[in-house]
């Protein structure tokens, strides 16, 4: 035993000796020429690695803190967390945290390291438009058929003409510097009706009006909604990235053959791949996982490579997994926590980073604030209501319906964003359209409530009567 540890000893002792020796004769060598500057910048590049990584860190903590207090704080008063998650984003940009600790934004948040969180961001918004379109149920559209055509169609047609009576005002003053008249109309139509599927569902489900005759119409009206939408969206994205007549029909053929070869090719294909006993597995094996994965991705790249968003196609790969042995369900909940819990918050922190509300300073701004809220409340709720009513539905349940198609929520800051990364919206009305969104959202819970305790008043007043 003696002896072993004394050969050890030796050896390490041999071994740094060597490694001395070397290093000495080694630094007498002449020093590289050509591949100098090459080594200094590998040298150089460690230390600025090591300090995007440890922001990076500071970042997401900071993110993931607030969002959870912040949303924890919104169902305190009755709101959903995701709302809550909505006005932490504003919390930590520069309307807020700017303003209260301008040295500590500036070093959590530098210009230089938002392109890492904008990535971040659109990962995330792509696995949460995935989990939206796998929540599209068509068989509430079959059941609903009539009622559901005619609200949603109603409820987007209706505020999109007004959003573009509201651009020819709002056009000189708060239109990006070159966007044109027609991408600004287009633009504000798409933000005055779009609706938030996943956070009306969120409402409905919390306040126990999933399986009611109002949730259910609800939900479908959201659904046809939403995909009309987002269809338009699509086509105006790809109008505005193309140039001339020929380059904007030549990306509607191309969006419309992915369509078709998603939805008659790739679905098919894809339920046989995967086979029943897959699909039935209670625990998704890896295989199963990296199939939807790929799926995913290239439905996502091939949007972008044709010239509207990677985000419709993240969309359309949900809507066409197999919904056999609740297959959507197991796959949603393993995507969904890890989007939600850590993607879906940093995307809300970049919306707020690119949200100045200081920008909108005097009256007059805030006065064309307020008229953009009123116009989209107006538009969307009294839309929904009026066309509803004719329906044949009460006013108070037409009412109802207004204030949960009012939701815009997520959904709306994924259009916002769009618009902004287009150069289409100017960082002012950008954020007039943020406040409105976060508006509306905050106004469903409190007009929920307020008609139903009018059916409640309504009810203990007849016997007295």
């Amino acid at each position: 035993m003696k002896r072993a540890s004394i050969f050890y000893l030796a050896t390490l002792a041999m071994a740094g000796a060597v490694i001395a020796w070397v290093i000495h004769l080694g630094n007498a060598l002449p020093l590289p020429g050509g591949e100098m500057l090459a080594a200094g910048k590998g040298g150089a590049a460690g230390p600025a690695a090591a300090s995007d990584l440890t922001r990076l860190f500071v970042q997401l903590l900071v993110i993931l803190i607030v969002s959870r207090l912040t949303g924890w704080l919104f169902t305190r008063i009755g709101q959903p967390s995701v709302v809550g998650e909505m006005v932490a984003g504003i919390l930590l940009g520069p309307s807020l945290f700017g303003v209260l600790a301008p040295d500590a934004f500036a070093s959590v948040f530098p210009t230089g390291s938002l392109g890492v969180l904008k990535l971040l961001s659109q990962i995330g918004v792509c696995l949460f438009m995935f989990t939206v379109g796998m929540e599209f149920d068509v068989s509430h559209v079959r059941n609903r058929a009539h009622v559901a055509v005619m609200v949603s169609h109603a409820s987007i047609v209706i505020p999109y003409v007004m959003g573009v009576v509201t651009a020819w005002f709002l056009y000189s003053t708060l239109a990006a510097p070159g966007a044109g008249f027609t991408a600004f109309a287009l633009f504000m139509g798409i933000s005055m009706s779009i609706t938030a599927f996943p956070v009306l569902a969120r409402i409905l489900q919390e306040r126990g009006l999933t399986q009611t005759p109002l949730g259910s119409t609800a939900l479908t009206c959201a659904a046809v909604g939403d995909v009309t939408a987002w269809t338009i969206l699509a086509f105006v994205v790809a109008t505005v990235r193309s140039v001339g007549l020929g380059g904007w029909a030549w990306s509607i053929l191309l969006v419309l053959g992915f369509i078709a070869a998603m939805i008659w090719g790739v679905k098919p294909l894809l339920g046989r791949h995967l086979g029943a006993s897959r699909l039935a597995a209670e625990d998704l094996s890896r295989g199963t996982m990296a199939t939807v994965i790929v799926v995913l991705l290239l439905a996502a790249l091939s949007t972008e490579l044709i010239g509207i968003h990677a985000l419709f196609g993240s969309f359309l790969a949900g809507t066409i997994m197999p919904d056999t042995h609740q297959f959507r369900h197991k796959l949603g909940l393993r995507i969904e926590n890890f989007s939600s819990v850590l993607l879906l918050p940093i995307f809300f922190a970049f919306i707020g980073l690119r949200t100045q509300i200081g920008l909108l300073s005097g009256w007059q701004d805030w006065s064309v604030c307020l008229a953009v809220i009123g116009v989209a409340t107006l538009g969307k709720l009294g839309g929904t209501a009026v066309t509803a009513r004719f329906t044949g539905m009460s006013w108070r349940e037409s009412l109802q319906l207004g204030a949960l198609m009012n939701t815009r929520g997520l959904m709306e800051l994924i259009a916002l964003n769009i618009g902004y990364d287009l150069g289409i919206l100017s960082p002012r009305i950008f954020a007039m359209l943020v406040i409105m969104a976060l508006t509306t959202t905050m106004m469903t819970g409190p007009l929920l409530t307020l008609f139903a305790r009018q059916r409640v008043l309504r009810g203990a007043l007849q016997p007295a009567a």
